[in-house]
């Protein structure tokens, strides 16, 4: 269970490092072309979002692997769980029904994530 817990926390702390530092780090007319939400959204919303993001990859990786508080990978996991039910709530709301492919391929991989994460417990 530890090894599948941490493929799925590598997957998801590569793509959410990624993701939440481009939102981190770029403009919106930098961001724009592949997020399309970020148009009608304030940017310090949209950098919010990203400092999540990276703080959940971190919380996913860093507590079980240093043994200090490895209940946080649990809180991690279940923070991108609410971010991808926000992220679809939002595509949705924007008539993006094409777009969810991602968002809940993420969100069952957070799901699987939260579940594996109990082995910290």
């Amino acid at each position: 269970m530890e090894i599948a817990y941490w493929i799925v926390a590598g997957v998801l702390a590569v793509f959410y490092l990624y993701s939440g530092g481009m939102k981190i780090a770029r403009n919106r007319a930098q961001l724009q072309p592949m997020m399309k939400w970020v148009e009608t959204a304030s940017m310090p919303a949209v950098k919010v979002i990203g400092i999540l993001e990276v703080l959940a990859a971190i919380g996913l990786i860093l507590p079980p692997l240093t043994g200090i508080a490895p209940w946080l990978a649990l809180a991690a996991a279940v923070g991108l769980v609410l971010v991808q039910i926000g992220a679809i709530i939002l595509h949705l709301a924007r008539k993006e029904a094409r777009q969810l492919g991602l968002n809940v391929a993420l969100l069952v991989l957070a799901g699987v994530a939260v579940w594996l994460a109990t082995v910290w417990l």
